[in-house]
């Protein structure tokens, strides 16, 4: 019912900016909770930042300023714009949605790969 794709993860120095993408695909039209993971080697899979069906968004703690969440309808696209990157940013990212609780199952896209360099 639900496929989602990753693009845009790669390597930059700390203090630099990356922009990931997720793809959604589906069978109806309509807009779902979405959020964004990541989990780093040894730790246990956080989630990042969350935008619900209204617009309404969350971060986590560590990303708050510099981390935003946001949608493009059209392109049935969701997108994490990441700045200030820090070393401890370093994770595999992953986009998620349980369809604001809707559908029976949570899906998952495949990780990209986020590497932070000091």
């Amino acid at each position: 019912q639900v496929q989602l794709s990753v693009s845009g993860g790669g390597s930059v120095q700390a203090g630099g900016s990356l922009r990931l993408s997720c793809a959604v695909s589906r069978y109806m039209y309509s807009r779902f909770c979405m959020e964004w993971y990541r989990q780093a080697p040894g730790k246990e899979r956080e989630g990042v930042a969350f935008l619900d069906s209204n617009g309404q968004t969350n971060y986590a703690d560590s990303v708050k300023g510099r981390f935003t969440i946001s949608e493009d309808n059209a392109k049935k696209t969701l997108y994490l714009e990441m700045n200030s990157l820090k070393p401890e940013d370093t994770a595999m990212y992953y986009c998620t949605t349980d369809g604001c609780g809707i559908f029976a199952n949570r899906y998952w896209s495949q990780g990209t790969q986020v590497t932070v360099s000091s």
